[in-house]
């Protein structure tokens, strides 16, 4: 006898089958787990296309990507940010997952996310990793992504608790629309600002997440890498908010003239004489510059209004998941 719950689970496949879908693989020097992720995705979602894309790796990532039955392709800048731009350029779909060839991720979580996005029409499903293994996720690793999200998640919006994973879903007008100015590992903080800053219909799954293979090695460096993203952060909000970052230099300057001046301005109407001009002149040099970090941050808030009104209309000019899709996957 078939159920409801039968009919909803066969209806909602067959509105997955009419998306065409990719996923996205970049890799470098991973001969050791490029083709278990592959085959494993293949095999969750068998109508989806892999792509893998290699980034000068010097083992046999590609033949065995290839072997395992996904197309690869090359990028030879440096870097998983130029990856993501060059798979984001070339590659068209209805539904992209972006995915570490690493064999870390959960691939059965595929088919649910894919499933979560259609159904609720979103343009942005992160993958949340959910570990109790050290080894899978280092205490170092764990601990900046804590800080990191933490800090995206006070300037930008509380959405995403795992703001560093390499496991996310995108529809295609978020993938098109999405400028990708990163070069290394810092795009995943520009993935997922992308999409609080456009207040896309976003949501979080959570998934499993695994040891690396014995005698595969993680590329990422927890100062470095943390560094950049810092460095990414500072130049998002200063893109992104510069009325609250210019105008709070502004103010901090400001106060700082102020404290500066106040033993002055005492002295002089006590005895009617300025006895530390150069103070004076630096007092009255701060103020200027501080009122000017204000005006600037003033006038760049119109400018990133206007960009942001132009990101905006690039991302409507692709309809939704739910609307216009009918290509299967070939």
């Amino acid at each position: 006898m078939t159920t409801s719950v039968d009919r909803a689970r066969w209806g909602t496949e067959a509105t997955v089958r009419q998306h065409k879908i990719a996923i996205l693989v970049p890799c470098l020097n991973e001969e050791l787990t490029v083709g278990k992720t592959v085959a494993a995705f293949r095999e969750a979602l068998p109508l989806a296309t892999v792509y893998v894309y290699d980034n000068n790796s010097t083992d046999r990532t590609i033949d065995i990507a290839r072997a395992a039955g996904a197309l690869v392709r090359s990028e030879p800048r440096q870097g998983k940010g130029n990856v993501v731009r060059r798979m984001f350029a070339d590659i068209d779909a209805d539904v992209f997952i972006l995915v570490d060839g690493d064999a870390t991720y959960e691939a059965e979580a595929a088919p649910r996310m894919v499933r979560r996005a259609i159904d609720e029409n979103l343009d942005f499903v992160n993958g949340a990793r959910v570990s109790g293994s050290m080894e899978a996720y280092r205490r170092g690793h764990r601990f900046g992504n804590y800080v990191l999200t933490t800090m995206v998640r006070s300037l930008f919006g509380k959405q995403f608790t795992d703001m560093l994973s390499g496991y996310k879903v995108f529809s295609r007008r978020y993938v098109k629309s999405f400028p990708a100015m990163s070069r290394g590992f810092e795009i995943e903080t520009e993935l997922t600002v992308h999409a609080l800053e456009l207040r896309m219909p976003s949501a979080e799954e959570f998934t499993a997440y695994g040891e690396r293979p014995s005698g595969s090695t993680s590329k990422l460096s927890t100062f470095r890498d943390g560094t950049r993203i810092l460095r990414l952060i500072f130049d998002l909000v200063r893109n992104e908010r510069p009325l609250e970052f210019f105008g709070l230099v502004g103010i901090a300057l400001i106060l700082v003239a102020v404290a500066l001046a106040v033993p002055l301005v005492q002295t002089f109407l006590e005895t009617g004489l300025v006895p530390r001009f150069p103070t004076a002149i630096l007092s009255v040099g701060l103020i200027i510059v501080g009122f000017l970090s204000c005006l600037a941050g003033l006038i760049l808030d119109v400018v990133a209004t206007m960009r942001g009104e132009m990101k905006r209309l690039a991302y409507l000019s692709y309809p939704p998941l739910s609307i216009g899709q009918n290509s299967k996957v070939g």
